[in-house]
């Protein structure tokens, strides 16, 4: 019981000394519409887009968990300059998990276009940032990687997020960065939203909490 005490009580130290206001989450993905309106409304280059996502997603036109895994890994099995283990199961699953706007445990058009242009501007800050060329962001790297992603992180949680997403050299690889980037992106919306006075400070019951954390 001291143990969890002492644990809890550090991340709560964390949490309080972290500003929300610093950090830069991306807008939410728009509410799902009708086809119809869609095509009707859509850009050109969003209707480029929605043919690719036709012949990714099947007749159901939603994205799986594995389906998002098998994407993911064959186009970066085409980035030999990208360090990877390959994006995992449990990863493609928190990844749909936290863009699930709306529960269905897939992702739609708009869910998986917001993902995918997330992937595409963090995989610009991740190469920028691999000043060594050697696939993988060093740990003196990672601070200004986060920093550029839109997420200053202070060095308490910043050494808990290498104990969880890095390699025992302090080293972060391709996948471990997008996912860590769409749970940090996915939470800081949440935060955003549940903290309706915009002081900084959220209160929900055990339901709210447990929904925010386990289905993640």
């Amino acid at each position: 019981m001291f143990l969890a005490k002492q644990f809890l009580g550090g991340l709560i130290n964390v949490v309080s000394n972290i500003d929300p206001a610093q950090f830069v989450p991306s807008d939410p993905p728009p509410p799902r519409r009708p086809t119809v309106y869609a095509e009707q409304n859509e850009s050109n280059e969003e209707k480029q887009f929605r043919k690719v996502f036709q012949q990714l997603a099947g007749e159901d036109m939603e994205v799986s968990p594995s389906e998002l895994m098998d994407i993911l890994n064959r186009i970066i099995s085409k980035h030999g300059d990208l360090k990877t283990d390959g994006f995992s199961i449990e990863s493609c699953r928190s990844m749909v998990a936290v863009m699930d706007s709306d529960s269905t445990g897939k992702l739609g058009f708009h869910e998986f276009k917001h993902l995918w242009n997330n992937i595409k501007k963090w995989q610009g800050v991740y190469k920028s940032y691999d000043q060594d060329g050697s696939g993988l962001i060093g740990a003196d790297e990672l601070p200004g990687a986060f920093t550029a992603a839109g997420f200053p992180l202070d060095k308490q949680l910043f050494n808990m997020i290498i104990r969880r997403y890095c390699d025992e050299n302090g080293n972060m690889d391709f996948d471990n960065y997008i996912g860590c980037l769409v749970r940090l992106d996915a939470m800081c919306r949440a935060f955003k939203t549940l903290d309706k006075s915009n002081n900084g400070t959220i209160k929900v019951n055990v339901q709210e909490w447990l929904q925010l954390t386990m289905y993640s």
